[in-house]
């Protein structure tokens, strides 16, 4: 291999932006400060708003689970089956009273008397 020529030096060129591109996207991936071309140090822009946004994230992920908890019981009442009997009472309870009505047919005891 020949140490001087111009594929050795454009394989290193190639291997230090590589390494420094891989670098750059760790960095970027878990939050830490970016560099530059000449070694100085670059924040990510609107970090505070990324973390404002993350815990307004987590709340309302928290707000779902507990929505979630509340709907699996509120099926489970539901579902009940002393739930569905006290439902069938109560609307018994409505109906009107069978005493009060003039309700069925009507039986003609007094013509058949005098036939």
């Amino acid at each position: 291999m020949d140490w001087g020529g111009p594929t050795f030096v454009i394989a290193i060129i190639a291997l230090s932006t590589g390494g420094w591109l891989i670098n750059n996207w760790i960095r970027a991936k878990h939050g830490y400060e970016l560099e530059d071309e000449w070694g100085g140090k670059t924040a990510p822009k609107n970090s505070g708003e990324i973390k404002e946004l993350r815990a307004e994230n987590a709340e309302l992920i928290q707000l779902l689970k507990d929505q979630g908890k509340r709907m699996e019981t509120l099926e489970r009442i539901v579902t009940d089956k002393g739930y569905r009997l006290n439902e069938e009472i109560e609307a018994l309870r409505d109906l009107p009273d069978m005493k009060s009505t003039d309700s069925g047919v009507p039986l003609d005891i007094e013509n058949k008397e005098k036939a």
